[in-house]
């Protein structure tokens, strides 16, 4: 008589049973992958074509079987695989976009789009999302679009999968159907305003791209003045394209017909003013004054007026001293008005500034820089950047020993700051000039790390000069003569600086710094008022390969000075071009190229 197996013993050796199975068939389906990766097809199908009526693995064995099938151009075998898929699993799209794969694979193009259609055709609302991942899945991105559409078409919502589509435009590039699309959402929610302008920077690369942009938003600000977002985009693209001009235009349009203060308009004139964009900044300032004589900003517009009307002036070479009392005389006016305060002791810093560089009056300007530093209740920031002016102003008189303690007073007291940084890289400019590079190294190194992107630059800029021409010559002689020169220039020094120029290049023919002599020669003489002499210093860079590094900084600064100094458009059109097609990664290309086009007659607002 056969003794009873219990129950246990019995569960337990179907468990293994099981597990043993479930080993045996990981086993098999590793050994399937390696022939597939090793492009040993025929081995993985007659694995695969096993493993398929596993349930338990068909997720992962269907869609490498399916390959190996197409792999091998057995697509009869593919289209039953996929049939009998679609058979099992009716309710997922993947499988059927499959099905259209293989008809693409044997070249059935029609008999593909004919299925691609027919399940968007069939496609239920509440299956729109799937549908269009099944095509994304597989690179399928027209009828991914198509799908969206589809479903904007079964709700009746034109902004139905608005944002999918945004994804899908931008990714693929299609600024057309990007533009319309992300403008819509704009229309329907402004408070998207971030978003857009997120996905329009991201996706806008070409300057075709950002003209259909505005002209579809020039119509729409038209069509919806209501629609203050539309006005604030238009704004940004105008800074994304550096026409800050056309940018103010707008914000003072929309201040004029909200009456809010002007605090749009301040702000684009402060960019304008950094950006050099000096008749836009007064426009804006003056603005302010006229229609704020009551507001907030007033003070702040007044002050910033006779700022950007300070460095238009000098900018215009060569300066005018005329030009430069009458700032002071303005300055003096301000004063008179508001009183000599906490609040406009910026106003002395500037004043001295022009009293030092521009009519020789040191004794002035220290005076000047030393009531702002003494000022009552005083912010330590202006009070730490008239010191630093004060240093630069010791600097004028060759006392470069008073400079650095004023440097460095800034340098300790405003540690981690943009003063403190702006103190430190005087401080290694000074050492530059004494021909102690080693030092000016040290500083400038940890200033190229700075949160200021201006400083940060400026010290990359000299730290680059002094490397460049110092670290393949032993001598340093040629470096320390150039950085005299640099010194004599910012004393104003210019026809010691032009002497000490003529030398060096007589004295150290094809030397490293040539090019950086004829820069300097051609600013020099640029800010003295002999423009054709800065013009002929300036080809000799552009004309001679040798001169990469600076070739496109010479060639903008001649179409500046064409079109600006010497008032011949048409060159300066060339040059500007020229600039726009030889040096495509220059920084001066979006400067040239809105320069290019205002000469060329485009209308840019």
């Amino acid at each position: 008589m056969l003794k009873k197996i219990p129950s246990f013993v019995f569960l337990l050796s179907l468990l293994l049973l099981v597990t043993s199975a479930a080993l045996a068939q990981n086993q098999e389906l590793e050994l399937a992958r390696a022939y597939f990766s090793k492009g040993d097809y025929k081995k993985a199908e007659e694995i695969y074509a096993k493993l398929m009526d596993e349930p338990r693995l068909f997720n992962v064995v269907y869609p490498d079987y399916l390959k190996v099938l197409l792999l091998q151009r057995n697509y009869k075998e593919a289209e039953k695989l996929v049939k009998k898929t679609i058979k099992k699993y009716p309710n997922v799209p993947n499988y059927e976009v499959d099905l259209g794969k293989v008809y693409e694979a044997v070249g059935d193009k029609v008999a593909a789009e004919k299925h691609y259609n027919k399940l968007l055709e069939q496609m239920k609302p509440s299956e729109v999302v799937a549908v269009a991942n099944a095509f994304l899945q597989n690179e399928q991105y027209d009828y991914a679009e198509k799908a969206y559409l589809k479903g904007r078409q079964l709700t009746g919502n034109p902004l139905e999968y608005n944002r999918p589509l945004i994804a899908l435009y931008a990714y693929r590039q299609k600024n057309e159907s990007l533009v319309p699309e992300i403008l819509n959402l704009l229309q329907a929610n402004e408070s998207e305003l971030g978003y857009v302008q997120n996905m329009l920077q991201n996706s806008l690369r070409e300057e075709k791209a950002f003209d259909e942009l505005e002209k579809e938003l020039i119509l729409r600000v038209q069509q919806n003045p209501d629609k203050l977002a539309y006005n604030e985009l238009l704004i940004w693209l105008y800074i994304q394209r550096r026409d800050f001009y056309s940018a103010l235009m707008q914000a003072r349009a929309v201040d004029k017909r909200t009456r809010s203060g002007g605090a749009r308009v301040i702000e684009l004139g402060s960019i304008s003013l950094k950006n050099d964009d000096y008749l836009g900044a007064i426009e804006a300032f003056e603005y302010i004054v006229k229609e704020y004589p009551e507001g907030p900003y007033y003070l702040i517009a007044r002050q910033k007026l006779i700022n950007a009307r300070e460095a238009q002036v000098q900018n215009a070479f060569p300066v005018n001293k005329d030009n430069i009392r009458a700032l002071i005389a303005d300055y003096e006016a301000l004063l008179n008005e508001v009183g000599r305060t906490a609040q406009t002791m910026e106003v002395l810093q500037h004043m001295a500034g022009l009293y030092a560089f521009y009519l020789d009056d040191k004794e002035k300007a220290i005076a000047l820089l030393k009531e702002a530093i003494e000022m009552p209740r005083a912010n330590p920031a202006l009070v730490a950047e008239s010191k630093l002016t004060l240093g630069d102003i010791y600097l004028l008189k060759g006392e470069p020993w008073e400079s650095t303690l004023l440097y460095s007073q800034v340098e300790k007291s405003h540690k981690e700051t943009p003063v403190g940084h702006d103190a430190k890289l005087r401080n290694a400019r000074l050492n530059y000039y004494k021909g102690d590079f080693e030092l000016a190294q040290a500083h400038l190194d940890i200033l190229k790390l700075a949160t200021s992107r201006e400083i940060a630059n400026d010290a990359m800029d000299l730290s680059l000069l002094i490397t460049d021409n110092t670290g393949l010559d032993t001598s340093t002689a040629a470096m320390e003569e150039y950085a005299i020169v640099d010194l004599l220039v910012f004393q104003n020094k210019m026809q010691e600086a032009l002497n000490a120029l003529d030398a060096m290049l007589k004295n150290y023919p094809g030397h490293s710094l040539t090019d950086e002599i004829y820069f300097q020669k051609a600013n020099i003489y640029e800010r003295v008022g002999d423009f054709e002499q800065a013009v002929k210093n300036l080809e000799k860079i552009v004309n001679n390969p040798q001169y990469d590094i600076l070739s496109d900084d010479a060639l903008y600064r001649m179409a500046y000075i064409y079109e600006e100094s010497l008032k011949d458009k048409e060159k300066a059109k060339e040059l500007y071009n020229d600039l726009l097609v030889k040096h495509r990664g220059s920084i001066y290309v979006a400067e040239a190229r809105k320069r290019f086009r205002k000469l060329r007659g485009d209308q840019l607002n």
